[in-house]
């Protein structure tokens, strides 16, 4: 069960800084809350007690998105479902619409953040690997005096651990920026105990962009989460793909490669069966969203021609 004192609702940025400084300790903030009721259900943290819950669903300043050049700033209130739906951040960011539709079921989507998700830095969490290939970037406000001050740092950098970030005790993240990525294709696959509304064991991100003959890689990238502490990019891959022609030879051989990386406490021997076979599918995937026809057992060159 989970109870609390106070429950604020802040319309304005400042406003959720000065509360979130001067909260008492027991506090919480939240955002669209479809983690917390499991968090605070016995068998995770049990009955819970919240002297303050600090609710940033209504902060002026974390609704919508914009398009800054080569690069896409979706603040704090962006939500899964967004990615399904709004055909721009669909057509320049290619892994979250797959990403999105794995991510639980609508009734979540519509109030799970992608921001939360990056917070909560679960070593599976499904939005940690696209943000890893789309060049994340989080940004982290608190005050310094009645001015808001703010600083930038990569995602990966900014997830320390499970469930362990570089946000401080006074900071409030309030949006992530990523690389725009028309023309690519992108593809997310994940693995879980069970068909649906699965947490994953095994997620993986790929972006695939062929060069003009439509024969080799120009660009790939690849990130991995749940196979160890932190989502890693597998730049190894991404060295020995790009420039070189499509092959399912190739791919294959590439896609060995992530199994020596599983480094996860438990069901090792499942995850390094996993991983490669998702890399594989991944790109394969990535590659007939760009628009590359599907690879079969015969067929051993993968062109876009």
């Amino acid at each position: 069960m989970l109870s609390c004192d106070i429950y604020l609702m802040p319309k304005s940025l400042a406003e959720a800084l000065a509360l979130w400084r001067d909260a008492p300790e027991g506090s919480r903030l939240l955002a669209g809350a479809t983690d917390i009721l499991p968090w605070a259900r016995e068998g995770r943290a049990g009955d819970v007690h919240l002297t303050n819950i600090i609710d940033v669903s209504r902060v002026a300043e974390f609704q919508g998105y914009e398009v800054q050049g080569d690069r896409v700033r979706l603040n704090a209130n962006v939500v899964y479902q967004d990615f399904m739906e709004d055909e721009t951040l669909m057509r320049l960011l290619p892994t979250m619409p797959g990403c999105a539709a794995w991510f639980a079921d609508d009734q979540i989507r519509r109030q799970a953040t992608l921001v939360g998700n990056i917070v909560n830095a679960s070593p599976a969490g499904d939005g940690l690997p696209p943000m890893l290939v789309h060049e994340g970037t989080i940004e982290l406000a608190r005050l310094d005096g009645d001015r808001v001050v703010t600083r930038t740092l990569p995602v990966v950098d900014f997830i320390t651990g499970p469930g362990q970030t570089d946000l401080k005790q006074d900071e409030i993240a309030t949006a992530i920026t990523l690389d725009a990525m028309p023309g690519h294709g992108g593809s997310f696959q994940k693995v879980g105990l069970r068909r649906s509304l699965v947490i994953s064991a095994v997620c993986c991100a790929a972006l695939v962009k062929a060069d003009a003959t439509g024969k080799k890689f120009e660009d790939v990238r690849l990130a991995l989460g749940g196979i160890g502490p932190r989502p890693i990019r597998l730049h190894q891959i991404e060295d020995m793909l790009r420039g070189q022609e499509m092959t399912r030879e190739l791919v294959s051989r590439a896609s060995q490669i992530p199994a020596d990386l599983v480094a996860s406490r438990s069901r090792v021997e499942y995850r390094r069966a996993v991983v490669a076979g998702f890399v594989e599918a991944a790109i394969e995937d990535a590659l007939v969203a760009v628009g590359a026809p599907m690879p079969n057992s015969e067929q051993k060159e993968m062109s876009l021609v």
